[in-house]
């Protein structure tokens, strides 16, 4: 697996921050927390374009893609890999679809492979890093390495619930100058969607959850999923018995899904707008 160090993408890793939302922060937890889990991308980190899916929102820093191709000497135009790249996804996601997969994911690297006729895994990823940092770049969200010591020195167990690729935890490294482990997230409690081919809102990442923390004797409704999608996050956090925060910190990723009627009856526990508000939980 390839991980470009930070000074070979510093040119991307560009402060962003977040934009305030209307919301106030409030609620209230019964119970204990013994857990808590996240969600990334607009969560944990600022996302330019909001979440990993919306990427394609993104895309016409054709500029920069272009510069991206004569570096790794693709000969084909910008705009025919990026339709080929957002139509080999799609083709993907109608025929697991088909198979009766409720909310498929793919694996970015392979549709790559796919697009620019490359068997090179090594090339493909490093090419696949730096094209997702332009169309999607990132930054942390205010408050992350402190709440994560804050968190990690109370000995709350930690994990993440997400849709991602393979480059998505290399996030923690490049940013925070750190692995999962040394930050406190348990190993055993990080669920991407890449790995299981769905995305969010799939309960099947949720399930994989409830199922591993009830063999580490932790019931659901013990632990907290801080999210900042009603649909993707706090929906189907609820059902499996999660405790909920919506995180509103940020503008560009909050996602309230008020005229969606699967989130009608949905409403997070709490409201947070800045990740530092979980210290006290």
């Amino acid at each position: 697996m390839i991980i470009l160090n930070r000074d070979a993408l510093k040119k991307y890793l560009t402060p962003l921050m977040p934009i305030p939302t209307t919301l106030k922060a409030g609620g209230k937890l019964e119970g204990q927390i013994l857990c808590i889990l996240f969600d990334v991308y607009g969560t944990l980190f600022i996302s330019a374009s909001g979440d990993i899916g919306a990427a394609e929102k993104r895309s016409q820093s054709a500029d920069k893609i272009q510069e991206l191709l004569i570096k790794y000497d693709i000969k084909t135009a910008p705009q025919i890999v990026l339709h080929d790249f957002y139509a080999a996804i799609k083709k993907q996601h109608d025929n697991m679809r088909k198979k009766g997969v409720d909310c498929p994911e793919v694996e970015i690297d392979k549709i790559w492979m796919d697009v620019l006729k490359i068997s090179n895994p090594g090339f493909i990823q490093k090419f696949a890093i730096e094209f997702e940092l332009i169309v999607n770049p990132v930054y942390p969200m205010p408050h992350l390495k402190e709440m994560l010591a804050a968190l990690r020195h109370r000995k709350m167990m930690m994990g993440i619930i997400s849709n991602a690729q393979f480059y998505t935890l290399y996030l923690f490294f490049w940013y925070l100058n750190s692995d999962l482990k040394k930050l406190g997230f348990h190993p055993d409690l990080i669920f991407l969607s890449y790995r299981l081919k769905r995305a969010k809102p799939s309960l099947l990442l949720f399930d994989q959850a409830v199922k591993k923390l009830k063999g580490m004797g932790i019931r659901p409704s013990s632990v907290l999923y801080l999210g900042n999608d009603m649909l993707n996050d706090i929906n189907p956090a609820g059902k499996v018995g999660f405790k909920t925060a919506l995180f509103a910190g940020d503008a560009r990723s909050l996602r309230l899904r008020e005229d969606d009627p699967a989130c009608r009856e949905t409403k997070p526990d709490l409201v947070v707008t800045a990740l530092n508000q979980l210290e006290q939980y």
